[in-house]
């Protein structure tokens, strides 16, 4: 009886062009994974032993996606995550570890040396796209709590600038700005904050001054 076999469809996965190191030794592994990268829509980014790989990991433009063997030539696959982390700790970067080791010793020291996940070999085509789909989810969401952060920040620097004493006109009033000029309250808060206001009239002032009681 013949086993089915499994079809892996492009994924999408180009928002934009994501680049992926695949950090392989062997011919064939280094292949198949660049080729099944590109048909995904990702770019595939080559270091055929440990130094080469970390040698475009040190770029400031290193892909945030990587595919990394553990034995390789030079430096080893635990030991090329725990540099990458220790240094850009606040990088965000998703490591996935290729191994032949199994056992939950070895899946320890993988994951505490900075990997994100792994992959066994001889790995399967579809768990590879799968999990890479993981660390892009993930990118994602850290690139967005990014941006919600320093939108908060910002807000939070404009409503620090309305405090301590606001110099205002007594009579008027009137508002004096950063550059001594006086305004009105209105203005002022608006340039200072995202508030707006809506103009209508007080009894005590329609009384005084509507119907001149």
């Amino acid at each position: 009886m013949k086993r089915a076999s499994t079809t892996v469809q492009p994924a999408d996965f180009s928002r934009p062009l994501r680049k992926v190191l695949v950090a392989e030794d062997d011919p064939v592994s280094r292949r198949l994974i660049e080729a099944s990268l590109t048909q995904w829509g990702l770019e595939p980014v080559v270091a055929e032993d440990g130094d080469a790989a970390w040698a475009i990991l040190s770029k400031a433009e290193a892909p945030t996606l990587g595919v990394i063997d553990w034995m390789m030539p030079g430096i080893d696959g635990p030991t090329l995550c725990r540099r990458a982390r220790e240094r850009q700790p606040t990088r965000s970067a998703y490591l996935i570890l290729l191994t032949a080791r199994g056992g939950r010793e070895d899946l320890v020291t993988g994951l505490t040396a900075g990997a994100d996940d792994y992959i066994t070999k001889p790995f399967d085509r579809a768990e590879l796209r799968a999990r890479l789909e993981v660390g892009i989810r993930v990118l994602d969401l850290q690139a967005e709590l990014a941006r919600r952060i320093g939108e908060l920040e910002q807000a939070l620097k404009q409503v620090k600038r309305l405090k301590g004493l606001v110099p205002i006109c007594m009579y008027c009033k009137r508002i004096r700005n950063d550059h001594n000029y006086w305004q009105q309250v209105e203005s002022y808060i608006r340039e200072h904050t995202e508030a707006d206001f809506t103009h209508g009239v007080c009894p005590d002032c329609y009384r005084k001054l509507v119907e001149g009681k």
